[in-house]
């Protein structure tokens, strides 16, 4: 195997890596915040898990296609190569749940962060965003694993 071609494997795991841990990571710093319903520990909590997000997961999100179509272009796969076609379709539906996301942590952070000022407690609107964003959680992380299982079972398809 080439230099090149592990070096473009490399980045392309440790991407996914990123994405896998820093995903993990938030959903579960969160949860636990949120458990505590105390509005001060949670809008420092999920201040730091909007910088984790814009820090790790956007470079990683950028990164893994850019390795991907490298990978494929140095290993002479073709891009309509089904499992590349599920992965890619997928990382798309990843997007669109993880978009969202990044917004409403930046509502949850904020909404906290007023009631911890305000001393009053976590608003009805908190409780619904926090509810869609766990929710979009599960099945953006499940897809992650599954594009994870696509790359390793490659050679069924």
């Amino acid at each position: 195997m080439s230099p090149t071609i592990l070096f473009a494997q490399w980045l392309h795991i440790i991407g996914a890596t990123v994405l896998i841990g820093t995903g993990a990571g938030i959903a579960f710093f969160m949860l636990m915040a949120h458990r505590t319903r105390d509005a001060k520990l949670i809008a420092h909590v999920a201040d730091t898990v909007v910088i984790a997000d814009f820090l790790f997961t956007a470079l990683a999100v950028i990164v893994q296609p850019i390795t991907g179509f490298w990978l494929a272009h140095l290993l002479g796969w073709p891009i309509m190569t089904p499992w590349i076609l599920w992965s890619l379709a997928l990382y798309v539906f990843i997007g669109l749940c993880w978009l969202p996301v990044v917004y409403i942590q930046i509502r949850l952070r904020n909404l906290a962060r007023d009631a911890a000022r305000n001393q009053v407690a976590l608003t009805a609107q908190y409780y619904r965003l926090y509810k869609i964003w766990f929710a979009l959680g599960i099945p953006a992380f499940s897809a992650i694993l599954v594009i994870v299982w696509l790359m390793l079972a490659k050679s069924l398809f």
